[in-house]
C-alpha cells in the first residue's frame, strides 16, 4: 500500500476556510437540498485515519451531531493532555515533529492519511507532506477569516487530476503534487 497525504476541504472564493468569526456557516450558503456529499464519502472510503490539529477537534467535538467520523483520529496537539473519556476509543493524541508523528502513525499500519484543519494543512505543506488536495470552492467572499495557505519555504507545484461543478455553482478541483 502507497503511503498518502490528502486533503478534502472547502474554501471561500477568497482561499478562506472560516470566517472572521471562526464560523463555517457559509459553507451552506448555497441550497443543497439533496444533502449532496459532493465526494465526501467517496473520499472517506479511500483512507485509513484523519489527522486533525487541537482546534479542528474541539471545533467537531462542539458540534451538535454525533461522532462523525468512523476511522480513527490522532490529533497534534502539545496543549491538550488527553482526548476525553467520550472519545478515548475514536481519537488518539499524537505529539513530535511532522515525520515522527506520521512514523508512529504509519507503524499502526494507517497508511493513507485524510489530512483536516487549517493549521495543520499549512504545517504539512510547510514540509512538503501533502501528496494531493481537493478543494472545494463555495462562491462567496468572506474578506478576512482563517486562510488555508499561507507562505511557504519553497513553491509546490501540484498539476490538476480533475473538476467538477456542484450545485451549478460550487466548484470542486482534485490536484496531485507534482514531484
Amino acid at each position: 500500500m502507497n503511503k498518502k497525504n490528502s486533503v478534502f476541504i472547502a474554501t471561500s472564493l477568497d482561499g478562506y476556510i472560516a470566517d472572521k468569526n471562526g464560523g463555517i456557516d457559509w459553507l451552506n450558503s448555497i441550497p443543497n437540498q439533496d444533502n449532496d456529499d459532493m465526494g465526501y464519502v467517496n473520499f472517506t472510503n479511500g483512507i485509513d485515519a484523519l489527522v486533525m490539529g487541537r482546534t479542528t477537534f474541539e471545533t467537531v467535538l462542539g458540534f451538535d451531531v454525533d461522532w462523525p467520523y468512523n476511522k480513527p483520529v490522532f490529533v497534534l496537539s502539545n496543549k491538550l493532555k488527553e482526548i476525553p473519556d467520550s472519545h478515548k476509543d475514536k481519537a488518539y493524541l499524537v505529539k513530535g515533529t511532522l515525520t515522527e508523528i506520521l512514523d508512529q502513525i504509519h507503524e499502526k499500519g494507517y497508511e493513507r492519511l485524510y489530512i483536516d484543519g487549517g493549521t495543520t494543512i499549512r504545517n504539512f505543506l510547510k514540509a512538503d507532506l501533502i501528496d494531493e488536495m481537493v478543494l472545494t470552492t463555495i462562491p462567496i467572499l468572506l474578506g478576512g477569516g482563517s486562510s488555508l495557505f499561507a507562505e511557504l519555504p519553497n513553491e509546490l507545484n501540484f498539476e490538476l487530476i480533475g473538476t467538477k461543478t456542484f450545485l451549478n455553482q460550487i466548484t470542486q478541483n482534485h490536484y496531485k503534487r507534482k514531484k
